[in-house]
C-alpha cells in the first residue's frame, strides 16, 4: 500500500479510479485528479506548497515533485507524462504534455500544453516554454515545433498509461477476494 500522509492538518486527495503504486509516497497538501497513476518509488511531496496533478496524468517510477517554500508550487495538468526520474520543482506543466526520463524542471517553469521535454533536460528557473514545442539540452532551448504526429504520440502515451495501471488495480482486486 503507498504511503499517503496528512501533514500540517492536510491530507492528500487521490481522484477516483487512481493508481497509487505501493512504494508511493504522496505527503500533504496534494490533489491528484481521476484515473491518474502514481508509480513505484515517486514522491509527491506538499509539505511546504500545493501539488495539484489534472486527469489522466502520470507520474512515473522514481519522479520527484516539490516546490519552494511560498514561491513555488506544481501544478500538472490533464493527459500528461511525467517520465521515470524526473524532477518537478515548483514548475506548472499544462494539458498534454511529456517530460521525459531524468528531466529536470526548476522553480517557476511553465510548459505550454501539448509540448515535450526531452529525456535528461535541465530546464532552468522562469523559463516559459510555448506550447506545442520540443525543449532538449542542459540547459533545455527549443529544438523545433510539436507536429501532429508527436502530439498524437503523447496523448497515446498517457492512454497507455491509464491501461497499465488497469493492469495492476485488476491485480490488486484479485488478491484481496
Amino acid at each position: 500500500m503507498a504511503f499517503v500522509k496528512a501533514l500540517n492538518g492536510i491530507a492528500p486527495e487521490i481522484g477516483e479510479n487512481t493508481f497509487l503504486a505501493e512504494t508511493a509516497v504522496v505527503i500533504g497538501d496534494v490533489k491528484i485528479g481521476k484515473d491518474c497513476s502514481i508509480w513505484y518509488n515517486a514522491v509527491l511531496r506538499g509539505d511546504v506548497n500545493p501539488i495539484r496533478i489534472g486527469d489522466r496524468s502520470n507520474i512515473q517510477d522514481g519522479a520527484v515533485l516539490h516546490t519552494l517554500y511560498k514561491r513555488s508550487e506544481v501544478r500538472i495538468g490533464n493527459d500528461v507524462s511525467v517520465g521515470h526520474n524526473a524532477n518537478i520543482h515548483g514548475a506548472v506543466i499544462e494539458d498534454c504534455c511529456l517530460i521525459g526520463m531524468g528531466a529536470t524542471l526548476l522553480d517557476n517553469v511553465t510548459v505550454g500544453t501539448g509540448s515535450i521535454v526531452a529525456a535528461n533536460s535541465l530546464v532552468l528557473t522562469g523559463t516559459k516554454i510555448e506550447p506545442r514545442s520540443l525543449y532538449a539540452g542542459v540547459p533545455a532551448k527549443k529544438v523545433k515545433d510539436i507536429s501532429p504526429e508527436q502530439l498524437e504520440t503523447i496523448r497515446k502515451n498517457a492512454a497507455g498509461y491509464l491501461m497499465y495501471s488497469g493492469w495492476y488495480r485488476e491485480e490488486t482486486d484479485g488478491a484481496e477476494k
